[in-house]
């Protein structure tokens, strides 16, 4: 018996130890996952078309919330921002349990949270109008080439319901915000009133790359159609 009992104290105390050390492995891991989500960087799923070519449906991005968080959002970022309050209806929870576990880990967003995802054309203090006699968008005068739009889209393209002729001056600390599949896309020109814009501190962060599905693997640009905007 007694020695029984000298084995069994070393066991129980390197299974006591293992589970420790896989108790703390876990937390700093979730700690580390959410520092990265709150402050560098986050992956986000792209439920619907309006943003197409550039992000297809079922998409996943990696958006860095590095710019954001420093203050610099350009023309032609794409950015992720939070519903500025009625622009979607009340989001209801994935039941996708790979989404689930995303979610769980910190990796990806809270499906309720209801973010949206779109390109920004005007910054504070802007003019963006649509459209001049060669059908394109003007910023501050200036016409844009938007080579990013969806094939066969013309930039005043709108759903049904939303004003594709527009002149708007953007109030400072907000942004006028388009999908790139205009045809389909409810975004600044569908709403009413200052719900128009999108505030700034609405914004999470700024799309940098589709991660997945591999085919679709690419960089996300286009900053450089408002080179020449002042």
């Amino acid at each position: 018996m007694t020695q029984s009992g000298t084995h069994s104290g070393p066991t129980n105390r390197r299974g006591t130890h293992w589970l420790v050390e896989l108790v703390l492995v876990v937390v700093v891991a979730l700690a580390v996952s959410a520092f990265v989500r709150a402050f560098v960087a986050q992956a986000y799923y792209i439920p619907s078309g309006s943003m197409e070519q550039t992000l297809q449906e079922n998409d996943w991005i990696v958006v860095s919330k590095l710019s954001t968080r420093f203050g610099v959002v350009d023309r032609g970022d794409v950015v992720v921002f939070a519903d500025p309050g009625t622009w979607l209806p009340d989001a209801q929870s994935s039941t996708n349990p790979v989404r689930r576990t995303l979610e769980f880990v910190g990796v990806a967003p809270n499906s309720a949270e209801g973010d949206l995802v779109k390109r920004v054309i005007g910054l504070g203090g802007d003019t963006v109008s649509c459209c001049d006699p060669q059908g394109r968008v003007r910023v501050n005068d200036v016409p844009i080439d938007e080579p990013y739009l969806f094939p066969g889209n013309k930039p005043g393209d709108a759903p049904l319901g939303c004003s594709g002729e527009f002149e708007i001056a953007v109030p400072a600390g907000s942004l006028w915000v388009m999908g790139d599949h205009r045809a389909v896309s409810e975004d600044s020109r569908c709403q009413k009133e200052l719900q128009k814009f999108v505030p700034l501190d609405k914004v999470q962060g700024r799309t940098v790359a589709v991660i997945w599905p591999s085919d679709n693997w690419a960089m996300v640009g286009g900053r450089s159609s408002f080179d020449d905007v002042s």
